[in-house]
This record gives structure tokens, sequence and C-alpha cells, in this order.
């Protein structure tokens, strides 16, 4: 349980009716809501506010159930549904209209603008509205003109703020210094509160009203909560006595409820960099030949890299890849202990190259040795509209559609008809994706279960034996990997050429230790994502 559950617990216990003990003689709320009522109905006659159409009356049937009366029709409802938890029972169910008023805010007139330096009238934006209050930090005026035209509009300080758009929900108090000044339209203000106001704060920012305040808004062709819809909200209002009682003891939980909650973030802080950290341990392990014993039986890197020239020379003679693909690099361990390169009869030490020993049964290699490399190409933003959009066809990835946890969103992908198909690369099942130019370049890599088109900033690499996909995918996120990658990149806008990609080296175990270096590395990841 995080801070914000913490919180949410203990603001859900006040308003059932848990948090302190019911005493028995509190004046019963219902004799407060009829206070209330009465109240209202007063300044209805005076002229100070206007008559609810929709005033009702909640109570418990014999039945048990909770009906509603609307006093102007007399239609009675049954509302069980809406009623989520049992109340003491001296508390009472109402709307929330039934225990203040509310009026909106409004805009500044069309073609008016904020005034270019501060006056007397503060104009107060839901920006300026935070933790519970109005800060002052980057307030906006406006001049006499026109507050002439808006300025019934304005809130007091014996008032309630509660934002209606953008931010829905959030309610506070208004300070001396923002006493009759003028409210934005996306906002409104509480007022005439005929019960304790920081009980009413608590009760607000519960998530019963707030989900009220959701499922509300969400009704709604534009998300704006309306002024209907909040004095509409159904609350539980306990005895005065007992409200006062509630706001003291959340006040003295609070500061230990925000204690743990800073201390439980600093906990998850340090339990993902923990995660993160034998993540990148697990990886490093695995690609160092540490991770699983090496077996003689299952042959050695060098065997392998063997029938990877031979399926390049099938394809080759297949006339699917051009003889280039066999100009390979043997990269070799010498005498004196030192790693060399051979390209046709040039030997060059390599030795710096290398960042760590592996074990005897594998060899270093080229990525291009083990695999085909190549970039995918973009899609303008005419052609977008033109040609792809609402159709069928082959899903379009761009690094957009890369999410830091290697997976990939299609939900607001682009479908590439089949007329189009041979305009754009195309990335088979099972290759790999990695970002190689931008901020996200060598942190954002996939392994894509169909084929896909692809694009420009995106390298698709395709093992000449598919098998190998799942290793090299592992391996590009290892540590040295990424060091070397992060080390090769360049440019004004920051990425890594094709040709640097191509001969970065990487380590080679035989196709058996590799499954069982992708089986480990699977599971031992496994533990490090706790089970939802």
């Amino acid at each position: 349980m995080n801070g914000k559950q913490l919180k949410n617990s203990l603001l859900q216990w006040a308003i059932q009716g848990k948090l302190v003990t019911q005493e028995p003689n509190d004046e019963p709320a219902s004799v407060l809501l009829e206070r209330i009522r009465q109240e209202k109905m007063r300044l209805v006659k005076e002229k100070k506010i206007k008559k609810e159409k929709d005033e009702s009356i909640i109570y418990r049937g014999e039945d048990n159930s909770y009906y509603e009366e609307i006093l102007a029709t007399g239609e009675v409802k049954c509302i069980d549904e809406e009623i989520l938890f049992e109340i003491p029972g001296n508390w009472v169910w109402c709307r929330m209209g039934d225990i203040l008023n509310v009026k909106g805010g409004k805009r500044i007139p069309l073609g008016r603008t904020f005034a270019k330096v501060p006056t007397t009238h503060i104009y107060i934006r839901i920006t300026d509205m935070k933790n519970g209050t109005i800060v002052d930090s980057n307030l906006k005026y406006i001049d006499e003109d026109v507050y002439a035209e808006i300025y019934k509009y304005t809130i007091s300080k014996e008032d309630l703020y509660l934002t209606i758009a953008g931010t829905i929900g959030a309610i506070g108090i208004v300070p001396p210094e923002f006493d009759e000044m003028n409210l934005t339209e996306n906002a409104v203000k509480l007022s005439d509160i005929g019960i304790n106001k920081d009980y009413l704060i608590y009760m607000v920012n519960s998530e019963f009203i707030q989900t009220q305040f959701r499922n509300l808004t969400n009704q709604m062709a534009q998300p704006k909560l309306s002024i209907r819809s909040i004095l509409s909200t159904l609350i539980a209002i306990p005895p005065l006595s007992e409200q006062h009682r509630i706001v003291a003891k959340i006040e003295e939980l609070m500061p230990y409820v925000e204690k743990y909650g800073k201390a439980q973030e600093k906990l998850d802080n340090l339990n993902g960099k923990i995660k993160e950290a034998l993540r990148k341990s697990i990886l490093q392990e695995a690609i160092q030949g540490r991770l699983v014993p090496q077996m003689a039986e299952e042959g050695s890197g060098e065997e392998l890299l063997a029938q990877i020239r031979q399926e390049k020379e099938r394809l080759v003679k297949e006339k699917r890849l051009s003889k280039s693909v066999l100009a390979d690099s043997d990269i070799f361990k010498g005498d004196d202990g030192r790693y060399y390169e051979q390209v046709g009869e040039t030997i060059t030490c390599i030795d710096e190259q290398i960042p760590f020993e592996i074990p005897e049964s594998w060899v270093w290699t080229k990525l291009e040795t083990i695999a085909s490399l190549y970039t995918g190409n973009s899609i303008s933003e005419s052609e977008k509209i033109s040609k792809y959009t609402n159709v069928k066809g082959l899903e379009y990835i761009g690094t957009k559609d890369v999410e830091f946890d290697h997976t990939i969103n299609y939900e607001n992908g682009i479908a590439i008809p089949d007329k189009y198909i041979d305009l754009f690369k195309i990335a088979p099942a099972q290759s790999i994706l990695l970002c190689v130019e931008g901020g996200s370049a060598g942190k954002k890599i996939t392994q894509v279960d169909r084929n896909v088109c692809f694009g420009n900033k995106l390298c698709c690499i395709v093992p000449y034996e598919i098998t190998l996909s799942k290793y090299i995918y592992y391996y590009m996120q290892a540590p040295s990997f990424l060091e070397i990658f992060k080390g090769n990149i360049s440019g004004i806008i920051g990425g890594v050429s094709l040709n640097t990609l191509k001969t970065i080296l990487m380590p080679l175990p035989s196709f058996s230790e590799q499954r069982r270096i992708v089986a480990k590395i699977e599971e031992l990841l496994s533990l490090l994502t706790p089970v939802s």
C-alpha cells in the first residue's frame, strides 16, 4: 500500500463512520439537515439563492431499501444501487445540493485580455489552485472595464473552490487575500455551506466522491463536470459534533500518512533501482557465459558460425542475398593471448575492442556476420492522410510505437495496404527492431511477433538462423552492448550509423547453450516482476 492508497483508506473510513466513535448525545444529522434546509428556504425567500428544482429527501423504507423522493413532483425511486456502504444510524444520506449552493465562474469576454500590470482585480485560474489552496506565484489580473462585465462571478473567502474542467474535482479554501476576486469558468464556488467545511473538503477528496465526479463527467460529451452533476452527488453526513471529531482525527493522522507515503516512495524507488540493477547483472552474466554451465557435447560457437556460413551460401546461391555477405571476418585468439581479426590476407589486432573474456567454446563475431541489418523508411503526414487512414494491411511501427518496456503499442498504429507494401521495408516475425537515432537510441528495442513495416529511426536485425533472435535481443539489452552503442553515438540528432552497428562485436555460444541461456534469463527476470 502506498501513501495515496493509505490516505484514500483513511478518508473512506472517515466517511463511513469508522474513524471515530459515535457519541449517543450527539445531535442526529437528520436534525442538522433539516436546519440547513430551513436556512436555504429563508435564502430562497429573500431571493439570495435560487430554489433547487430537484430537491429531494432520502430515507430508508421498511424493507431496508433506500428511497429518494423528489419534493417537486412526489416521484419516489429506489436508489439502493447508489448506496455503496452502510452508515451509522445517526448519519443521513443526501445530495450535495441539500447542504450548499454552487455557482460557476466566468471566462474573460471574447476579445479581451489580461491586464499588462497588476490591478485590484485578480483573475483566479485553475493553475492558481494547488494543494487545497490558491497560490500567488503567477497571478493574472483584469482591468476595470473587463471586471465591469464579469463582476458577478467572484469567489469569497467563506467559499470553497471546486475545479470542473481539465483537473476535475480538486477542492480548496480561498485565502483572505483572494476574497471577492474573479473566478475562472473552469471552476465553481461552493457557498452557504451548512456543514463543517474541513469535513466537506476531506469528503470531496475521498474516492467515493471522486468516483462519482468521474462517472458524471464521463457521461458528458465534453469532459467538464456540470453544476447539475455536483448538486446531484450523493454524500453521507454525520452529526455536526462528529464532523469536528473526524476532522481532528484526520489532521492528527495525516502527518503520519504523509511520512509513510514518503518512506514508501523511497522504498519503491529503491526497489526499482535494485530490480534494474539485478536485471542488468543477469543480462551481463548471461552474455559473459556465467549464467549457465558450458557442456562440451553441445558444440561450440565456431561450429555455429560454420553452420551460419552454410546458410548464407545457400541464400546467395538462391540469389536471395548478394555475394558480399560471404566476406566475413575471422576473429581469433592468438598464441600471445591477444585477439586478432583476419579479413582476407590482412590480420589486425583488435584486443582493445574486446570488452571481456568468454568461455573457450564461445567466439567473438560481428553482428553483420550472423544477421542482416537494415533501417526502415518514414511516412509523411500527407501519406498518412491520403493513403493509410482507415485501411487494413500490414502494421507500420515507428519509434513512438515501441515502449520502453520493449513491448509494441499497436493501438494507434497505421496500416499499410498491400498495394503500397513495396514502398516500405519489412521486419519479419521474430526479428529485432532497435531504435538507432534520437533520444531513444539504444533504449527502445523489441522483438516483433508478426511481419511489420517499420520507420527510418529503427534498425531491423534478422539473424540468418532465426533461432538466434532471442539471444541477440537480450544481448542488445546488456550493459556491455549499451556501453559500446552509446560510445558510437554521433551527430546533431544523436545516433549510430548502420555501418557502425554492423561491426559491433558480440559473444556467440552454441545454439543449445543459447537456448539454455535464454530460458534462464526469462526465468530469473520473471522473479523480478511481481504477479498482479
